[in-house]
């Protein structure tokens, strides 16, 4: 059984940082590839960023240059570096590998 599970979400005001973390409970956890997707009030949910197994890494136009996506296969541990955070990155992110999502953390960012 898998399990996700995000943590790092709180409130910060914008051109702040923060840093989301998912832990992965699984014996997969270091095959698969991770993501990050986030989904703000009204919208639908989106990918932010991808990293597979050895490290390559994706990202959406909304988010490059300010959002790291990383991991740590020994820690079954993805993290999403958000710099010069932006009021239109408020939202929930979750973290997802494969068929399985964590609960979500949510991010907000005032003007």
């Amino acid at each position: 059984q898998v399990q996700l599970a995000e943590s790092g979400g709180g409130l910060v005001q914008a051109g702040g940082s923060l840093r989301l973390s998912c832990a992965c409970s699984g014996s997969i956890c270091i095959i698969h590839p991770m993501d990050w997707y986030r989904q703000a009030p009204g919208k639908q949910r989106e990918l932010v960023a991808t990293i597979t197994n050895s490290g390559s890494t994706d990202y959406a136009d909304s988010v490059k240059g300010r959002f790291t996506i990383s991991r740590d296969n020994a820690k079954s541990t993805v993290w999403l570096q958000m710099n010069s955070l932006k009021p239109e990155d408020t939202a929930v992110y979750y973290c997802r590998m494969r068929l399985y999502w964590g609960k979500g953390t949510l991010v907000t960012v005032s003007s």
